[in-house]
């Protein structure tokens, strides 16, 4: 199973730090900043390494909070399958656009839930209001969120 992270970043006016990825898998959706951790490197420091290589953003260990685990299952791909921790932090600093990324900031009760994954319109209201959980989604073969 694949071990990976998204890291959410809140401005002290409660705005969410959400980047539109440009390429590769997810591509042209919104999310949380993140990705695979090499097999040297604890998921905290996947967190950050992520979160700086897509955002230019630089916070250290005592500014993320793990908040949870999400499952991920694919029909089609069991390679695909995944446990992404998430990470949860404040940040009013700047950020720019990468190669990979196009971050913006969005008020939490706008957020752009038709240019974003299924399954965020379930976890991401958790998230917001501070929940800690584990969630299991499961995709069909063609990528679509069962259940």
């Amino acid at each position: 199973m694949i071990q990976a992270n998204l890291v959410f970043l809140f401005n002290t006016t409660w705005q969410i730090l959400l980047w539109m990825k440009k390429r590769k898998f997810g591509a042209g959706k919104w999310n949380g900043f993140g990705g695979k951790k090499w097999e040297d490197e604890t998921m905290l420091a996947c967190a950050l390494r992520e979160l700086e290589e897509e955002s230019t953003i630089v916070l250290r260990d005592a500014d993320l909070i793990h908040v949870w685990v999400l499952h991920f299952f694919w029909e089609a791909k069991p390679e695909w399958n995944q446990d992404v921790h998430i990470f949860r932090g404040t940040y009013d600093g700047a950020f720019a656009e990468t190669e990979e990324m196009r971050p913006q900031r969005r008020d939490t009760d706008k957020l752009p839930y038709k240019d974003m994954r299924e399954d965020d319109e379930i976890r991401m209201p958790k998230l917001i209001a501070g929940e800690q959980f584990d969630l299991n989604f499961r995709f069909d073969k063609e990528g679509n969120l069962i259940k």
